[in-house]
């Protein structure tokens, strides 16, 4: 009894404290988003609406232009995850398999990427892109989400492919293949996991990443979904019914990602964490 009661509270109570305060915004997000205006600023707090109403979405997605948005965050991200996808394996091959000078230099590069903070390269990377004419462009978005993910990816994706026995690409080249093709008949397939922990980890980081899209587009017909939500915030007024329901329309895809690869996703984290 006093085993259960000790277990109770030093692993049950604090995981479910946790979970409460994590899933507490979610639940009052997707609540408000339900409301009517009036019963969002109705005093006392409703805390569950007693009609539900779907007004905030055709708002957010006919009137403020979501639908828009979300198009333009769909097709960075997915662009963002095929170029970095494509490079991570390229590059991740590369350090798993080859011995040529300056690799060990060329790793602690690739990890000293990490720590630069990505406001500090905000004034450097606006000013290229001006000089390209290449402000408010979704390009401009998708190159610099392609150059900051690559380098965790990279490692990321070397860690997997480590894994697998060279002796496999060996027999695929024994039977004409070259190594390139080996690379993507061979060792690909056998990188789902990996695959997928990369595609995921892009995925997000280029679907949720505010401040660049911020400096970068100016026009509303470019925005992403984490710009339009800021703009969402008038000076006056704010349609809190509008912004709930943006954000959840932002949350859904990556919700729905994680639901379908997340045994994936667990697979391919432990198999990059393990060397040899």
């Amino acid at each position: 009894m006093l085993r259960q009661l000790d277990r109770t509270f030093t692993l049950y109570v604090p995981l479910l404290v946790a979970m409460l305060f994590t899933l507490l915004p979610f639940y009052w997000t997707i609540v408000t988003s339900f409301k009517r205006e009036t019963d969002i600023i109705k005093r006392p707090i409703v805390y569950w609406p007693k009609t539900f109403t779907l007004e905030n979405y055709g708002i957010s997605w006919n009137a403020v232009g979501f639908s828009k948005f979300f198009q333009n965050s769909l097709f960075v991200s997915m662009s963002t995850v095929l170029i970095v996808l494509l490079l991570s394996v390229l590059t991740g091959y590369a350090i798993s398999r080859f011995r040529f000078y300056g690799k060990n230099a060329f790793l602690l590069m690739l990890l000293c990427t990490q720590f630069i903070p990505g406001a500090m390269l905000l004034i450097p990377l606006f000013l290229i892109f001006k000089t390209l004419g290449m402000t408010s462009n979704p390009f401009s978005l998708i190159i610099t989400y392609s150059v900051f993910q690559l380098p965790f990816n990279s490692i990321l994706m070397s860690g997997f492919i480590t894994n697998i026995p060279e002796q496999l690409e060996e027999a695929a080249m024994v039977d004409g293949c070259s190594r390139l093709k080996a690379v993507f008949l061979v060792i690909f397939p056998i990188l789902l996991p990996g695959i997928v922990a990369t595609t995921v980890f892009t995925f997000i980081g280029a679907w949720n990443e505010f401040l660049f899209g911020l400096m970068l587009i100016n026009k509303p017909q470019f925005f992403t979904l984490p710009i339009g939500l800021r703009y969402m915030q008038g000076e006056f007024n704010m349609a809190y019914g509008a912004l709930a329901a943006g954000s959840v329309i932002s949350l859904l895809p990556v919700v729905v990602l994680f639901a379908f690869v997340q045994k994936y996703m667990v697979q391919g984290m432990a198999a990059g964490a393990v060397k040899g």
